[in-house]
């Protein structure tokens, strides 16, 4: 067994900055557990080719129960298996939730949560290239920057909302986040930023820092109630990583509740069918609710005869004239590039180019 001060699962969106902050303290002994291993592929740090990303092996590949509200198909959910976590693998959309949200926590309880209580953090984390206002901060480890495409639809989709109606907003993290406009990103000098990149990194070389790669976390360990340190399976063996101050679970929005209940914390019912001990009788992993994504792709024979149009849950589907192929170019398409009717997946194929 190794002891630490702190042992943090998931070296992902929360856990690289918990990581990197907890062990500025150099008398305190963290440790970082990750079922992945380092953000080295090239494919991570530049933005355009995040898509094929997805369903690759940093990505867990999960999907949802069959949805009611989508007709009974289930969702592709792309989840982080890598330092960096879903902030190495996502769109790099800057985007901190609704002012609401926060101030509807707080009056529920949550102590120290409403957006005023958190605005300061955000401003502290950030290094926006436009600046330091009331909202934003700079000189934080997280660059925040304009995107640097500027394609010309996306400008016409803006100048058409507005014609419609809509008002322009700049900043959907600054007083409002209703209106149209572009986001900002998490980039730096036009390359990802993700929380590896901007906390992990700079902080490697501390020797108090321990990260532990390649460890799939079973359990937490609870001793009379308390949590006292981590179950991992690790190099071919199980051992635990114990915790003299806290066990802290920042293996996001899945795998956390999914270690609870593992550990005898959740749902009586559904722990006891599964032959878990149930320790407590807490609703984990109840009230889940993730943002959904739509994607519809046109594509166009010459003269402008449409071939093909579809829309799919979280993924779009058009005959593309590079996926057809098995190779294009001396490279095989990654597994799940086609789906079975033999049609292109847009958020997956590699160099999409739909046919004029």
């Amino acid at each position: 067994m190794s002891m630490y001060d702190y042992v943090i699962v998931g070296a992902g969106s929360a856990g690289c900055v918990l990581a990197a902050r907890l062990s500025e303290d150099p008398d305190t002994r963290v440790a970082l557990i990750e079922v992945g291993g380092a953000d080295t592929a090239q494919e991570i740090h530049v933005p355009a080719a995040f898509a094929q990303l997805f369903k690759s092996e940093l990505d867990w590949d999960l999907d949802t129960d069959p949805e009611p509200g989508i007709g009974g198909r289930r969702a592709y959910l792309p989840r982080g298996k890598v330092f960096g976590g879903c902030s190495s693998i996502n769109a790099m959309i800057y985007i901190r939730g609704n002012r609401a949200d926060y101030d509807g926590w707080a009056s529920a309880g949550a102590t120290g949560w409403s957006y005023a209580d958190v605005l300061p953090y955000f401003r502290r984390s950030e290094d926006n290239e436009r600046g330091a206002n009331l909202t934003h901060g700079t000189g934080g480890p997280l660059t925040v920057s304009d995107g640097r495409s500027g394609h010309p639809l996306a400008s016409a989709f803006v100048r058409a909302a507005e014609q419609a109606g809509h008002k322009t907003n700049d900043d959907f993290n600054g007083e409002t986040q209703f209106g149209v406009g572009r986001y900002q990103v998490t980039q730096r000098g036009g390359l990802r930023c993700s929380t590896a990149v901007a906390y992990l990194r700079p902080s490697l070389d501390r020797p108090n820092l321990t990260v532990l790669p390649s460890s799939r976390a079973r359990r937490v360990v609870l001793d009379g109630g308390r949590a006292t340190g981590v179950e991992v399976e690790r190099g071919g063996g199980i051992e635990v990583i114990r915790a003299s101050r806290e066990v802290i679970l920042s293996a996001g929005a899945y795998e956390s509740p999914k270690l609870l209940m593992l550990s005898g914390i959740g749902p009586a019912p559904a722990l006891s069918a599964f032959g878990i001990e149930v320790v407590r009788d807490l609703p984990v992993g109840q009230g889940l609710q993730d943002h959904y994504t739509s994607f519809l792709e046109r594509a166009f024979q010459a003269g402008g005869t449409p071939v093909a149009s579809r829309t799919r849950a979280g993924l779009s589907a058009s005959p593309c004239s590079q996926a057809l192929r098995s190779t294009t170019g001396g490279r095989t398409w990654p597994q799940g590039t086609l789906n079975t009717d033999g049609m292109c997946r847009g958020d997956v194929c590699p160099g999409h180019v739909v046919p004029t």
